[in-house]
């Protein structure tokens, strides 16, 4: 299996970090039409927040917000960048000896969400064949 963008551009650290937010503090779901990953987290986090966004620039970052009390930032991946650059490094890293639930709600989401996910990755094969010695250079549409 051909090395992925995210893969390819983080640290095995980064990965870690990455799949440890994921797992401890993601969710795993969608909105009916795409799959998403949603990171929620304290206000006080904001540096983490911004350093997932230096390291995934097409996905969204919303807040903060203050809500109920609660003070927090929400990130969201979806779309292209999900499928580009989240699912590759989930698919290959998240097990379930790692964490059993994280990695059923990964599972569920990617059955309910399988022709988007589908479509998505075929999309992105078609623009590197015809991007041909460029794909390296091929930069990703950003999310809805």
């Amino acid at each position: 299996m051909a090395e992925h963008r995210a893969e390819r551009d983080l640290t095995e650290f980064e990965q870690g970090v990455v799949i440890g937010l994921l797992v401890g503090e993601g969710s795993f779901g969608g909105d009916g039409k795409q799959p998403q990953i949603t990171l929620r987290m304290h206000t006080r986090h904001e540096a983490l927040f911004h350093w997932l966004m230096e390291r995934f620039p097409t996905t969204r970052l919303y807040g903060p917000y203050n809500h109920g009390g609660r003070s927090y930032y929400q990130w969201m991946a979806r779309g292209r960048p999900l499928v580009e650059e989240l699912l590759p490094l989930l698919e290959r890293r998240l097990s379930g000896t790692l964490d059993t639930h994280a990695t059923e709600r990964f599972a569920a989401m990617l059955g309910k969400y399988a022709g988007f996910v589908a479509r998505e990755r075929a999309r992105i094969a078609a623009g590197s064949e015809a991007a041909g010695s460029n794909a390296e250079n091929y930069d990703p549409l950003p999310g809805p």
